[in-house]
């Protein structure tokens, strides 16, 4: 298998990934990216004997720029859709930023039986939005800020993120990679405005926190603790202890990016519980 695409009950295409044979690894990335985001980890699990699979999420990547549905339970659904279609079982769930939240969604609501375990790196659960249940969240005018910014001059917002707070370029003493800021920019102009915009309100307000409660599979909650973009004590700590079997790390230092910037920790921490 190579790439290709399935056709969601709504008629939304989702462009997806699936090389290799062997225990699946089903990869959901963030925001406002696509699965080309994976590529590190999918050469990587892809040389353990791993099946690799990633998607664009609907409106991203080369899935169709849907203008509505931009929300987690159709990002769910069509997660549920990608593991039937290829009849997955015992798979694992990797989902990085909004990503995570996608995971937890998905198999919450409908992957229980097909999933053995999951991951969540640097994810949005519980909820990222600052409330009097949730004190410790990002207050609204932040996320106003990023749609304000987004509808303004996407382009440059898109190079502000990457270039800055994403992978903790603007932290004295980091060192940059063009390319890699570069192809955050290209991902995230290959999706669609609407989705988007709309994915922000996604990301930011959905509240997971009895979908956590509901996974018993093991779960490995992986956060940097320099991590700007979603702030480490009010989301994998708060996961890891709503989840029922969960081993938290946080790395000190890390951004919010780090499963790119460092790919070498991330993918060995996998690689080990996957084995465990």
């Amino acid at each position: 298998m190579g790439s290709s695409m399935i056709t969601t009950k709504d008629g939304v295409e989702i462009y997806y990934k699936d090389w290799g044979k062997g225990q699946p690894i089903v990869f959901s990335h963030g925001w406002p990216l696509s699965a080309d985001d994976w590529d590190v980890q999918m050469l990587f699990f892809l040389a353990q004997g791993y099946r690799v699979i990633a998607h664009d999420r609907r409106g991203h990547g080369r899935s169709t720029q849907t203008e509505d549905g931009n929300d987690m339970e159709h990002y769910a659904d069509d997660l549920a859709a990608l593991t039937e279609k290829l009849d997955l079982h015992d798979a694992i769930h990797v989902g990085h930023s909004t990503g995570g939240g996608e995971v937890v969604r998905y198999v919450a609501k409908h992957g229980l039986k097909r999933t053995a375990r999951i991951v969540l790196i640097s994810a949005v659960p519980p909820v990222m939005v600052k409330s009097k249940q949730n004190p410790e969240g990002t207050p609204l005018e932040v996320f106003d800020g990023f749609r304000a910014a987004l509808a303004a001059n996407r382009a440059q917002f898109y190079i502000d993120v990457a270039s800055g707070p994403f992978y903790g370029y603007n932290r004295p003493g980091a060192k940059p990679s063009q390319g890699i800021i570069d192809n955050w920019w290209r991902q995230g102009m290959m999706g669609g405005t609407k989705a988007h915009y709309d994915c922000i309100k996604a990301f930011s307000e959905t509240d997971f926190t009895d979908d956590l409660k509901k996974i018993d599979k093991p779960a490995l909650v992986l956060h940097g603790d320099d991590d700007q973009v979603v702030p480490y004590k009010d989301a994998g700590v708060l996961s890891a202890k709503l989840l029922k079997n969960a081993t938290l790390k946080i790395y000190p230092g890390f951004p919010h990016g780090a499963p790119t910037t460092h790919h070498e920790a991330i993918n060995q921490d996998m690689l080990a519980f996957f084995k465990s």
